[in-house]
């Protein structure tokens, strides 16, 4: 278990469901009764809006690791987010983007410089 502080968006949509009749008799954040509930509506806000994507909470995991590392996290740290116990499941979700390995070589150029 960690402590993550949560991005504003993020509590503001909390804030938003705080007071939901379905999150207060369950005791949940959001009024989500199952994951496959959960990737239904996504489905149907991908084709509301046109993304091609198969939307999914699992895809959000993926999207969720490789965001947080492309902008200088730790695997470490984005597995402990991510409730893993080894960093090589970790390295499954992760996607290496060409702007994490150019900032990775400026530092070591930066490094080698005399």
């Amino acid at each position: 278990m960690c402590n993550i502080p949560l991005l504003d968006e993020a509590q503001k949509i909390i804030d938003r469901y705080r007071d939901h009749p379905y999150c207060q008799t369950h005791g949940v954040l959001l009024p989500v009764c199952s994951n496959q509930k959960m990737n239904s509506y996504l489905k149907e806000l991908a084709d509301i809006c046109g993304i091609r994507k198969n939307l999914s909470t699992h895809c959000a995991r993926h999207t969720f690791a490789t965001l947080t590392l492309a902008s200088g996290a730790t695997i470490d740290n984005v597995a402990k987010m991510l409730g893993h116990a080894n960093v090589n499941m970790t390295r499954r979700y992760a996607k290496v983007l060409d702007s994490s390995i150019m900032r990775d070589m400026e530092v070591v150029a930066e490094n080698m410089a005399l």
